[in-house]
């Protein structure tokens, strides 16, 4: 066996590629239709530069900050993401391993671990969940989080259900059997690994969705999940409004990406908005969302703390998002190349790819905390930015 340790996120793509499954490695790259916003979310960061100092450095650089009521040791969150079967141990060794880097981790509706295991970590934990089901089951949903210690809740809103992609869909059986055990062996027989990680714990891969019920309850498939959530009605801002005031904590909203929205968001009385457009999943041509991020945060940033999600894959990408306005990033796919590539460890790795990418940015533009900087220190082409929805 080779050295598991990788120094770019990029090799621990690779890696991932190589281990995986094909129909699994296609759906962490996703993607809608064109893949241009997909593209663009990571085309958009190598358009911004910086001005580095020669001298008078700070020796001592400090990356850590207080976000939704937690003191994380960088500028780093873990994203959501559904149903994590890359690796065994899935969310739990995410969190494990946010637990082990001191930083904080959103948990997905459709995550493959109970709410309770990833808790149990220690791991500040934000439930995320749809607007899925009825009120009553809504609030089932957040009770159970506020049983088992979540420390806030993410309503996730930008999807539309943008199923067609140019390169094809990645096959997703509705449970592992026998039938299908066949129909996928060639693809598996060629990566033995992912599957002799998962057969040392005497378990297949699991697509149950154990969040979306009472915990007493079987859960339920990620298809029959799913299907509840678009068969829901989407929700008004009276609605999020509504959502918002059953949970007495902090409430971020994720998938903002227009002014107009950012304000009605304020107004709905959330603690936090991600400015994100689902990583490119969601609808084709929407602008990357480094290019909506200034406006919003301009428009809210002194009323609600204002996040960022989308193609992070370096420690300098990180500080141009702050330098923009974002109090911090979520970061979805880099984390699930590292689990796939190689477990809790993987992940620790990629975080610490992040923190050194973040401190030789600060040592280069002379920052000794991360707070510090601004757009001053990004260079910014004519051009870059989109106000979109701003009157």
């Amino acid at each position: 066996m080779g050295n598991p340790w990788f120094e770019t996120v990029a090799e621990a793509q690779r890696r991932a590629k190589r281990r995986l499954p094909r129909s699994v490695y296609k759906a962490l790259i996703a993607g809608s239709e064109r893949g241009l916003t997909l593209e663009d979310n990571l085309k958009a960061f190598g358009e911004l530069g910086f001005a580095p100092h020669v001298a008078g450095a700070s020796a001592k650089r400090e990356q850590g900050v207080r976000v939704l009521g937690q003191d994380i040791s960088m500028p780093v969150l873990i994203s959501p993401t559904g149903v994590q079967a890359v690796h065994p141990d899935g969310e739990v060794a995410v969190a494990r391993a946010a637990a082990a880097r001191g930083i904080a981790m959103g948990l997905s509706s459709f995550a493959s671990k109970p709410i309770e295991d990833v808790v149990a970590t220690g791991v500040p934990t934000f439930f995320q969940l749809y607007w899925s089901g009825s009120r009553e089951v809504m609030v089932a949903r957040l009770d159970r989080a506020r049983a088992a210690g979540a420390a806030g809740i993410i309503l996730t809103l930008d999807w539309s259900f943008s199923h067609q992609r140019d390169w094809g869909s990645p096959s997703i059986p509705q449970s592992i059997d026998l039938k299908t055990a066949v129909k996928f062996a060639p693809e598996v027989a060629i990566r033995p690994q992912w599957l002799l990680a998962f057969a040392k714990t005497g378990k297949l891969p699991d697509l149950g969705v154990p969040n979306v019920r009472p915990r007493t309850e079987p859960s339920p498939g990620f298809f029959e999940a799913y299907g509840e959530w678009m068969m829901t009605p989407p929700p008004s801002w009276e609605d999020v409004a509504w959502l918002r005031s059953q949970w007495d904590g902090p409430f971020l909203l994720k998938g903002v990406c227009r002014v107009d929205d950012a304000k009605r968001a304020v107004d709905a009385g959330v603690s936090a908005i991600s400015v994100s457009n689902h990583g490119g999943n969601n609808l084709d041509g929407t602008p990357a969302a480094i290019r909506a991020l200034p406006a919003v945060a301009d428009a809210v940033g002194s009323q609600i703390e204002v996040l960022f999600d989308g193609g992070i894959r370096r420690g300098s990408d990180v500080v141009k998002a702050v330098a923009l306005g974002a109090r911090a990033v979520l970061i979805g796919r880099a984390y699930l190349w590292g689990l796939a590539a190689n477990g809790q460890a993987g992940v620790e790795n990629v975080l610490d790819i992040l923190r050194a990418g973040i401190d030789s940015t600060m040592l280069a533009t002379g920052k000794s905390e991360v707070s510090e900087f601004s757009r001053s220190d990004i260079l910014i082409p004519d051009g870059f930015t989109r106000a979109l929805g701003a009157e």
